[in-house]
């Protein structure tokens, strides 16, 4: 009899939950340095530690920058850069949980623009389910603030930007151009936080370690384990489990910052988790479907 674990695609998808472990808990350590840092101060040394780390791990020494798609390389970054920004922006005034379900609609409404399968409209229809249930109507106290709702929709939108982008060619490997897009990324928010006041603080070294573990917390280890996992995994186990993100999200904010959760929105949580689930496995099959023909 085999043994589960030893198997590649056991290993792949403990990987894959790491590495969604990892970005999520990402975003509770980021909230806990707004106590301390401007928020788009926190954004540019993710994004800059972040490049930093994956150009070691990817080698970006060796790219042939001659052969670089410099302006699908540029939309990328700025796409990146706004979906950054735009997200921690959301979180500072929302549970994580909620901003990043209202983020997910970005990336679940281009799988649903590109599917045309006749449950895409159950789909649809959850997801808008699932917003109106985000929404504590019964609960004045726990008022949902509108501006954070329109910053995670901003940042879901950039989401959707920063897939469309991500597919274009860039001349250079995925790697490589998520590595190059997080510098421009940087470089597209670094005279606003400056401008907005940077502190230099974030450069001395007991300050540095915090920057430097969300880096690898929310890039390097995410990045580099979905790259492994990709490997052995199917596109629609993958997009099936990543699914997952916002009850993970949601989880990393009750343990690590204590944020709580009406029960109306853990059933949005999980009514949005079947939408992406639904999306991801009937967008697969239409892939299918037009590869047999």
């Amino acid at each position: 009899m085999p043994n589960l674990k030893n198997t590649p695609h056991f290993q792949a998808l403990i990987m894959l939950f790491i590495a969604m472990i990892s970005m999520q808990s990402s975003g509770s350590l980021a909230k806990i340095l707004f106590n301390q840092f401007p928020i788009l101060t926190v954004s540019v040394m993710r994004l800059l530690l972040g490049s930093i780390i994956l150009a070691l791990i990817f080698k970006i020494w060796r790219v042939d920058f001659k052969a670089i798609n410099w302006k699908s390389v540029a939309s990328y970054g700025i796409a990146l850069a706004g979906m950054n920004a735009l997200f921690y922006m959301s979180i500072a005034r929302l549970p994580l949980g909620i901003a990043v379900s209202f983020e997910f609609i970005g990336p679940l409404s281009v799988a649903l623009f590109h599917a045309r399968q006749k449950f895409d409209f159950i789909w649809v229809g959850l997801a808008i389910l699932g917003l109106i249930l985000l929404f504590p109507f019964d609960q004045a106290a726990q008022n949902l603030d509108p501006i954070g709702i329109a910053f995670a929709l901003g940042a879901g939108a950039c989401w959707a930007m920063y897939i469309i982008s991500g597919q274009k060619p860039t001349g250079i490997s995925g790697n490589h151009t998520v590595c190059l897009g997080m510098f421009i990324g940087m470089l597209c928010l670094m005279p606003i936080a400056i401008f907005t006041g940077m502190p230099l603080a974030v450069f001395e070294p007991s300050n540095l370690i915090y920057f430097i573990t969300l880096a690898i917390l929310a890039s390097a280890l995410p990045f580099s384990l979905e790259m492994i996992a990709l490997r052995s995994l199917t596109p629609l186990v993958f997009g099936t489990l990543t699914s997952l993100e916002p009850a993970i999200a949601a989880l990393s904010g009750f343990v690590f910052l204590g944020e709580q959760l009406l029960w109306t929105q853990w059933l949005a949580l999980s009514v949005i988790i079947v939408a992406s689930i639904g999306c991801t496995m009937t967008t697969n099959r239409a892939k299918k479907y037009l590869s047999d023909e």
